[in-house]
């Protein structure tokens, strides 16, 4: 996990986007790994956090962080040859602590995204986190991310 400003743990405006996308087929385990490895850099820079979950070809990821800063980097996302079919499970902004406080991009295998939603679940004291995390195993359990967990 890497540090981002302490500032950035109270309560501020955050603008998150869940989404999906398919990978194209010359993704690999070390194209995954480039692109955590440039994320983590350029992430802090931006002030964005998150997670990604990439398995049967399939990204999943949660991004928090300025307006700006997010909707720049799904721009980049949606033109990046890598990602095809980009799909927005979830978008909204509010006023809240990050959910992902210390991770510029953290990436959790698809064996793990169950328990890694669970655990923060059962331990969100915010109801916004509890709200959003809900909906992200119910995504999970609706089949929407069935790929993802059957890696």
């Amino acid at each position: 996990m890497s540090n981002t400003d302490p500032s950035d743990d109270d309560a501020t405006l955050l603008y998150n986007v869940v989404y999906c996308s398919r990978a194209s087929a010359e993704v690999d385990e070390a194209a995954v790994s480039r692109i955590v490895d440039s994320s983590q850099r350029r992430n802090r820079e931006r002030h964005i956090t998150g997670l990604l979950v990439f398995g049967s070809g399939i990204f999943f990821q949660w991004l928090e962080g300025p307006r700006e800063a997010v909707t720049h980097l799904m721009a980049t996302l949606r033109a990046d040859p890598r990602h095809q079919n980009v799909v927005a499970l979830s978008e909204t902004e509010e006023m809240r602590e990050r959910m992902f406080s210390g991770w510029d991009m953290e990436r959790v295998s698809p064996d793990d995204i169950r328990d890694v939603l669970e655990d923060a679940l059962s331990t969100a004291e915010d109801p916004k986190h509890a709200e959003v995390l809900a909906l992200l195993l119910e995504h999970l359990d609706s089949g929407q991310l069935r790929e993802l967990s059957a890696a």
